[in-house]
This record gives C-alpha cells, structure tokens and sequence, in this order.
C-alpha cells in the first residue's frame, strides 16, 4: 500500500469555518448545486476541532465562488467582497494541502 504526499484534511482557523458555514447557507438557500455537503460539515466543524477533508473544502471553494458569480449585481460590494475572500482563503488552503510535505532528509 502506497501513501500519498498529499494531505487528506485540512485545519482551518475557527472563524474561517464559521464565515464560510454562513455563506454555504446562503448559497444553499439560492439551491447551488452541491451546497449541502460542505455546508454541513462546515456546521459540524467545531466538533472535530475545524479538521476538514480536502475535497469537502474544494467543493465549499467552488460553491462560494458560484454564489458569488450569481449574487454579483444584486449585493453590496461589501458582501461581495466577504464571499469571494471566504472562497479564495479555502481555495488556498487546498491548494497548499496538493503540495506534498518536504521530507527533512533533504535539508
């Protein structure tokens, strides 16, 4: 059996998880396909210490950018800008989550 580089969850700060279970709210509200899922267990977060598979966080990262795609002429730029800061911190923190561990033989 092989293991792979990568990881399979993430941790994500409390208050990001929480900013972005308020947004797949919406987003579900607004019957975003594949809201659901990552909503959630993004409401269901704090009871396994904001730990989070990766494909469940890239999925979050993709809602949030659909709903910010639909909602962009009818909201405050504000909200905009809340919603699209959510989805790019999640699209970070699984594009950090692809690249594989340096191993320390290497330094």
């Amino acid at each position: 059996m092989t293991s792979s580089p990568f990881q399979r969850t993430i941790a994500l700060p409390a208050p990001v998880c929480e900013q972005a279970a308020q947004h797949l709210e919406q987003a579900a509200h607004r019957a975003i396909d594949g809201a659901a899922i990552p909503l959630k267990a993004f409401r269901t977060a704090a009871d396994n210490d904001f730990i989070l598979p990766v494909s469940i966080v890239e999925q979050a990262a993709a809602c949030l950018l659909v709903l910010a795609t639909e909602t962009a002429q009818t909201v405050r730029p504000s909200a905009l800008r809340a919603t699209i800061s959510v989805a790019l911190r999640l699209r970070d923190a699984v594009h950090l989550a692809h690249q594989p561990a340096l191993s320390s033989r290497f330094w």
